[in-house]
C-alpha cells in the first residue's frame, strides 16, 4: 500500500514537472496596460520592457530588483536606450532581493499608481513563481498580464525553477 502511494506521488511529480516544461508561458501580445514591471535577473527582460515602453505599451515601467549602485544613466547606455526615458517613466526599485520581496516592492508601486492593468515581463520558466508570488501581493482588481521571454533553459535551471514552484506553493499552503 505504501508503495503505490509513493510510486503515485512521483508519477504526479514528474507529470507536473513535464506540464510546467511544456506549458512554459508566451510572449503576451501588444495589448496596451497601464504599467510595465520587470524583474531583473534574466538576460532580455529588461529590453523587453524598455521595447513595450519605447512603442507605447505603457506610461510608466518598474525594474524591480536593481542593485543600490546602479544609476539610471548607466542602465540608459547599457541598454542603448534614450536617458530621458529614464528621467520621465522608469522607476528602479531597489528593495527587492528575490522573487518574494520583488512581489512586495512591485504591489507597493501599483499602490502608489493606481494602476489596473499590469504587464509583467520575466523570463518563461520564471513566469509561473512570478506570477503567483505578485497575484498574493496585489489587489485582486488589478489584471496581471505575463509577458513571458523566452528562452532556452537548462534541465537544471527547469528542475530548479519547478521545485521552488512547488515549495511556495506548499509553504503558502501551510501558511508559512
Amino acid at each position: 500500500m505504501i508503495s503505490r502511494l509513493v510510486s503515485a506521488a512521483i508519477l504526479l511529480y514528474l507529470l507536473g514537472y513535464a506540464l510546467f516544461v511544456v506549458l512554459l508561458p508566451r510572449p503576451a501580445d501588444d495589448r496596451q496596460t497601464d504599467a510595465i514591471v520587470v524583474l531583473t535577473g534574466g538576460p532580455k527582460r529588461i529590453e523587453r520592457g524598455l521595447d513595450l515602453l519605447e512603442r507605447g505599451r505603457a506610461k510608466r515601467m518598474l525594474i524591480s530588483g536593481v542593485a543600490r549602485t546602479v544609476r539610471p544613466v548607466e542602465l540608459a547606455a547599457e541598454y542603448e536606450a534614450d536617458e530621458a526615458l529614464f528621467e520621465c517613466c522608469i522607476d528602479l526599485g531597489r528593495e527587492s532581493v528575490d522573487t518574494r520581496s520583488n512581489a512586495i516592492e512591485t504591489a507597493r508601486w501599483l499602490d502608489k499608481r493606481g494602476s489596473k492593468t499590469v504587464g509583467l515581463v520575466t523570463t518563461d520558466w520564471h513566469m509561473p513563481r512570478a506570477g503567483f508570488e505578485l497575484s498574493r501581493q496585489v489587489s485582486e482588481d488589478i489584471d496581471l498580464i505575463g509577458d513571458a521571454v523566452e528562452s532556452r533553459p537548462s534541465f537544471r535551471q527547469l528542475f530548479t525553477e519547478y521545485n521552488k514552484y512547488l515549495l511556495r506553493h506548499a509553504a503558502v499552503f501551510l501558511g508559512i
